[in-house]
């Protein structure tokens, strides 16, 4: 290899990239679509334990289909919404598609005031986002 060359990132296997679970965040695969399930509050605070959730899910092999499912949220900030915009922006960038689970009023309101809910269109629950897109 000459310098200045990169190495061809190695081919990993499902369990090789999924980080471990957190009080935050959890990903894990349904009939071949990764779900990131977020829970709690997220802001600046938890963003160390939900972004490597958020980039492991963008890495898989596209294109993919990613479903958030934000129904265990408690709370989420502007910043906490730009990680999201950001895993999208990524994910749609390498082919994939990006869906929204969430049935939290604060949250949709949230959504709604920023206009983000048209560019993630949630639906009400992950069942629906799964069946939908299987």
């Amino acid at each position: 290899m000459q310098q200045g060359e990169q190495r061809p990132e190695p081919m990993r296997r499902p369990g090789d990239v999924i980080p471990s679970p957190t009080p935050h965040a959890r990903t894990y695969r349904v009939r071949g679509i990764t779900v990131v399930e977020l829970s709690g509050e997220i802001d600046l605070g938890s963003a160390p334990q939900v972004d490597p959730h958020l980039t492991a899910a963008v890495r898989w092999p596209t294109p993919a289909l990613v479903v958030l499912d934000l129904n265990q949220l408690e709370f989420i900030d502007c910043y906490g919404l730009s990680l999201l915009v950001r895993a999208r922006r990524r994910l749609v960038d390498r082919g994939g598609w990006l869906l929204m689970a969430c049935d939290h009023p604060p949250t949709r309101k949230l959504l709604a005031m920023t206009g983000l809910d048209g560019l993630f269109r949630p639906m009400r629950s992950l069942d629906d986002a799964l069946r939908d897109n299987a």
